[in-house]
């Protein structure tokens, strides 16, 4: 799968509620795309990233290295959040030069599969917050809904208890996981172009190994990986949890048009440009689900146009600051795992009125 299938997902409800407006949000440009926006980006972001590590090979053996690794691991995360640009076609329409591009961040810079990543990422957003079908959701470690408590086994199950108070620790691990998901992903026959993604996967850890080692001693340098690696997952976690994390979750009994099962699972995020810089624009989740390949720049144009239609149809459109987001989540985490905690259905039943 790629972004092409949420595309046609969309053309899929021409038409309907949402034909309207796109309609709108066409005729006012916002998806024409910004190559000045994304040159400087794309600059500001390399520059950040040879700087941070000019300033690696410059320091040598200190302790101060550690400053280092927390400084690239922000920068890790802006060149995720620029691969996730580049998998939606935001920055071109050009199957091949997104693809290549996304190679390029993705496996070879952080060390995370392109290939993987898209596909996951497109299952998501063509049924976002579905437990059937929605990988960002399925109970792995983490529980989400009230039926998923109540059948979690394993490590879910022992987690799902106090998930609340566990999952910024968790995060911790999850630049870790990425890495691990992504050349477990290898074996899998339907990834495409498993040689090359193989090929700058490996380059991209005998290359940021080396380069750790060869500078720092053992310590050092396991510490330098620990704590880029930890601050780089916490801050890819922070980036994506508030967008749909305490939302409605949807099951196959449910049967949402396109336009509300976009909206009613999504969540935005106030905050202005410090808010839209540190999340990639991902604070704007309603509008970047509706229309996934539109431009970073042009998801706050098209906010009002969107916010004003939900209103028309009476399709309540959330809308809520960065530290409420993250509130709302582990509220409902906790609240999930008021059933495991009770030990029985007595506890589900319980957490539902809690909710």
């Amino acid at each position: 799968m790629d972004t092409s299938t949420i595309d046609a997902t969309a053309r899929e409800a021409r038409g309907s509620d949402f034909a309207r407006l796109s309609r709108r949000v066409t005729d006012a440009g916002l998806l024409d795309r910004r190559p000045g926006y994304y040159a400087l980006r794309f600059g500001i972001v390399a520059a950040l990233l040879a700087g941070g590590w000019a300033a690696f090979l410059a320091l040598g053996d200190s302790w101060a290295q550690l400053l280092v690794a927390a400084f690239l691991a922000v920068v890790f995360a802006q060149v995720a959040l620029v691969a996730h640009d580049l998998a939606h076609r935001q920055v071109s329409r050009s199957r091949r030069f997104s693809q290549a591009a996304g190679w390029l961040a993705g496996n070879l810079i952080i060390g995370m599969s392109y290939g993987w990543w898209m596909d996951k990422h497109t299952r998501h957003h063509a049924n976002p917050n579905h437990e059937d079908h929605d990988p960002d959701v399925s109970p792995e470690v983490l529980v989400w809904s009230h039926k998923q408590a109540a059948t979690s086994r394993g490590v879910a199950r022992i987690i799902g208890r106090w998930q609340a108070f566990l999952f910024f620790p968790l995060l911790t691990l999850e630049g870790l996981n990425l890495h691990l998901a992504s050349f477990r992903a290898l074996r899998r026959p339907r990834l495409k172009h498993r040689g090359l993604e193989a090929t700058l996967l490996t380059a991209h850890v005998v290359t940021y190994l080396g380069a750790v080692f060869a500078v720092l001693p053992l310590g050092k340098g396991l510490l330098f990986v620990a704590v880029h690696q930890a601050i780089f997952g916490v801050y890819l976690g922070c980036t994506f949890a508030p967008n749909h994390k305490g939302m409605p979750t949807l099951t196959g009994e449910d049967r949402l048009d396109f336009l509300r099962r976009q909206v009613l699972t999504s969540r935005d995020v106030r905050g202005g440009p410090a808010v839209d810089i540190a999340l990639g624009g991902l604070n704007y989740q309603i509008e970047h689900h509706l229309f996934p390949s539109m431009p970073t720049p042009n998801l706050r144009r098209a906010q009002p146009l969107v916010r004003a239609y939900c209103a028309e149809l009476g399709i309540p459109y959330h809308e809520t600051g960065l530290i409420s987001s993250y509130t709302q989540a582990l509220r409902h985490m906790h609240a999930v795992g008021a059933s495991i905690r009770a030990g029985g259905a007595a506890g589900a039943a319980s957490a539902r009125r809690q909710t």
